[in-house]
């Protein structure tokens, strides 16, 4: 069974950085590309972030200059940086799978992804 978990929310200051990781299993982690997906409450989701499975990477202009994503396919997973963090970063962090077959993709509907993980909170606040 496949299962994409995810760890390193936390409260930070505004300003602070955290490093997201999400740990996958069941699948053939080095044949999917990988996004992070976030929804802050009454909010519609935004894609983040992705990286496909030539380490090319993909970002938001919300979060370009600030977050890095990246792949380490020997231990299946996948990392976010996120530096400089806002208030309007606070949200649950979502990582997803998706076989690759040609392009990225940088949506925010559930059927657009294989596998999605369980989400982990991350919380801007001074």
């Amino acid at each position: 069974e496949a299962h994409l978990v995810e760890s390193g929310g936390d409260l930070v200051r505004p300003g602070g950085s955290l490093r997201l990781t999400c740990v996958a299993s069941g699948f053939i982690f080095e044949k999917h590309d990988m996004s992070w997906v976030r929804q802050a409450p009454g909010k519609l989701p935004e894609w983040v972030s992705a990286v496909d499975i030539s380490s090319e990477t993909y970002y938001s202009p919300s979060v370009e200059g600030r977050f890095i994503i990246s792949r380490d396919n020997a231990k299946n997973t996948v990392y976010l940086q996120m530096n400089d963090l806002k208030p309007e970063d606070t949200a649950v962090y979502r990582c997803a799978g998706r076989y690759h077959i040609g392009t990225v993709v940088a949506g925010t509907r559930q059927n657009e992804y294989h596998y999605w993980g369980q989400g982990t909170q991350v919380t801007v606040s001074s």
